[in-house]
């Protein structure tokens, strides 16, 4: 089984280049399909779900060709409608994103079926906004044997409002409206980056979307899509991840391919702790010289702290001089991880939604298991503190989500290698040793 083994105690330093953004690219892919000409996509984060949800767009039928390592042409066109258009497969179960190929081939032939989505287990994610959506806008929806099955005789426009701000439901639904008959308003939409970037994505396709980024978003249904060719958004999660590391390690880097605005609530919150973040056009750079101060931080949806960099901010306040307190408002099974930071010599405790964080100087090595993504790659940070040896499993959570990432830590630094046995742990330690 592969596993990072870390030895801590260096300052990251250097240059570091962010990947497309994972988020973004699960919805833009399965929007692909809509089209009967190819579409091409560039910045494809080369990571786990991307890879996944490509062998599935496969599976139903779609021409997928490898331009390079983050281009990719899809075509549409090679779909039969006649077929059973079911994605059941053995990999879609693992990621979330499979529920977006249910309002893509829905709106471009009122059919879907799709296995029940995986994914990181941070709490319950419903799809019942999802199906409020397609019913809204003509669908029958049925659930039956791990299913999940949509069908309409046509689909026409409505106005939807969201019970509560969701992204997998606000890109779903724009997905199946943009070729259904008429205006359709999704009110209470989420504003995340990579809703805009699906929309705008959908837009060079020939769709008719307004709003994206606000509240509400205004779809006129369009006959057909075509094909295009589209570069994908930078992602904010990696960027942050890289941010936070530099902060956590007292380290000084230059994080590239980033676009600032996204990561405001972030950069912040790294100023209440006292770090140095420098905004250029397309980068940002973090320098730390001092032990980190204590905040609270509250996720929220976007403009707001994503919940997707709560373990890893979770992470570097554990070292900060003082209490934090951080409340997450999004997922309620999102401190898994806290028991294996406490491994480490963390002082927290969760009451509820809540953290409650007492500050220690630094980290011990340890010998750990990640949750989840992001609870994987906060572990990995507190690692790289650590004044030891530190050892991570499961790190397939980890690699769904960040592309080539200990090889981006070595360069700026990080004594990390992936491994597999434990003859390769002790060559390593003995390697850095």
């Amino acid at each position: 089984m592969e596993q990072y083994v870390i030895k801590g105690g260096n300052p990251l330093e250097g240059e570091v280049t962010i990947a497309g953004a994972k988020n973004a690219a699960l919805g833009i892919l399965a929007a692909a399909v809509m089209t009967d000409q190819e579409v091409t996509i560039e910045n494809v984060p080369n990571v786990r779900d991307t890879r996944v949800l490509l062998q599935a767009i496969q599976g139903i039928g779609a021409s997928v060709r490898y331009i390079d390592e983050h281009t990719v042409a899809i075509c549409g066109g090679t779909i039969n409608p006649n077929n059973d258009l079911c994605v059941d497969d053995e990999f879609i179960r693992k990621i979330r994103a499979s529920y977006y190929l249910l309002g893509a081939l829905l709106g471009k032939y009122n059919q879907s079926k799709v296995a029940l989505p995986g994914g990181c287990e941070i709490g319950a994610r419903p799809i019942d906004l999802h199906i409020k959506g397609f019913e809204a806008l003509g669908a029958t929806v049925t659930i039956a044997n791990g299913m999940i099955q949509a069908k309409a005789e046509a689909l026409v426009g409505k106005h939807i409002y969201m019970d509560i701000t969701s992204v997998g439901a606000t890109i779903n639904v724009m997905m199946a409206a943009v070729l259904a008959d008429g205006k359709t308003t999704i009110e209470n939409a989420a504003k995340e980056p990579h809703i805009v970037d699906v929309a705008n994505f959908l837009n060079s396709m020939g769709a008719n979307i307004k709003g994206a980024g606000t509240d509400v978003i205004r779809i006129r249904g369009v006959k057909e899509l075509h094909g295009t060719t589209y570069s994908i958004i930078p992602d904010q999660i990696e960027a942050g991840t890289f941010m936070v590391a530099a902060a956590a390690t007292k380290g000084n880097v230059l994080i590239k391919n980033v676009i600032p605005k996204h990561l405001e609530a972030i950069t912040s919150k790294l100023n209440e702790m006292g770090a140095t973040v420098i905004e250029y056009d397309d980068s940002v750079r973090v320098m730390v010289d001092k032990r980190l101060k204590s905040t609270n931080i509250k996720t929220l949806p976007y403009p707001g702290f994503p919940t997707d960099m709560q373990p890893q901010m979770t992470a570097a306040l554990a070292l900060s001089n003082g209490t934090s307190v951080v409340t997450e408002s999004i997922f309620e099974n999102r401190f898994k991880y806290v028991a294996e930071l406490s491994r480490m010599g963390a002082h927290i405790r969760v009451e509820g939604n809540t953290a409650i964080i007492d500050g220690v100087p630094t980290y011990s090595g340890a010998a750990v298991v990640a949750p989840d993504l992001r609870a994987g790659a906060a572990l990995v940070i507190a690692a790289l503190v650590a004044n030891d040896f530190s050892t991570i499993s499961d790190i397939k959570y980890i690699q769904r989500g960040y592309e080539k990432f200990e090889e981006k830590l070595r360069e700026l630094g990080a004594l990390i290698e992936k491994v597999e046995t434990e003859k390769d742990i002790q060559k390593f330690k003995f390697k850095v040793s």
